[in-house]
């Protein structure tokens, strides 16, 4: 039987592991640090777009995480509330799955303005959805039986912190799996590569939303 810690420790390998997802999908951005690199040939550049990138991925998480971290005041509701977001999540990744076309807002965004960019891509793809079931996962570890009012702020307080920290390590594993490719892509690899092993991820990407929300779901107790 799994224990309490052990549960936790998996909640956050999740973490981690949806940030290495995002960082290897080409849509979040890395090859815009390969192409900043060889516009202005310059190592530097590379860097310097990757950490843009970082954040917009990082306030595009922060976004969705933080109204949830308030929710948690509200642990009578908590079973409703974690429910509710993994029908939010399966209802997003079946609308993205027939409905792969980005919004045309994207494209008026000039490549300039990484950080914006890397915040509109992710909030339009859903990237912070997939972390809101793993984020309550979190916050029912942590949650007290039957708390006073001033024990709920309280604990607000501490899942608006577990927000932030749970955005900051994805984004941190995000960036470090994009980076090694970007950095792989300009300095050995070049872009001929991108035409070879390009794989488009959008189908795959709205089922991994449905699953994860599905895994929340059993995680309620509702499957």
């Amino acid at each position: 039987m799994l224990t309490a810690g052990g549960w936790n420790a998996g909640l956050w390998l999740a973490v981690v592991v949806s940030g290495l997802y995002h960082g290897t999908n080409p849509g979040m951005g890395w090859p815009l640090a390969v192409s900043a690199g060889l516009f202005e040939r310059r190592s530097a550049a590379v860097f310097k777009a990757l950490a843009l990138l970082g954040v917009g991925h990082l306030a595009a998480m922060a976004v969705v995480l933080l109204p949830f971290g308030l929710l948690t005041m509200l642990i009578a509701w908590s079973r409703q509330i974690q429910v509710t977001a993994a029908v939010l999540v399966i209802g997003f990744g079946i609308f993205l799955f027939f409905n792969r076309r980005h919004p045309r807002v994207l494209a008026r965004i000039p490549p300039t303005k990484l950080a914006l960019w890397s915040f509109a891509i992710a909030v339009a793809h859903g990237a912070g959805l997939m972390l809101v079931p793993i984020y309550l996962g979190l916050c029912t570890t942590t949650q007290p039986a039957d708390p006073g009012h001033e024990a709920a702020i309280v604990l607000a307080s501490n899942s608006l912190i577990l927000a932030l920290a749970v955005a900051a390590v994805h984004t941190a594993a995000m960036i470090a799996a994009g980076g090694v490719i970007a950095w792989s892509v300009y300095r050995y690899l070049g872009l001929q590569v991108l035409s070879k092993l390009w794989i488009n991820l959008d189908a795959f990407w709205a089922l991994s939303l449905v699953a994860i929300g599905l895994l929340d779901l059993y995680a309620a107790g509702y499957a």
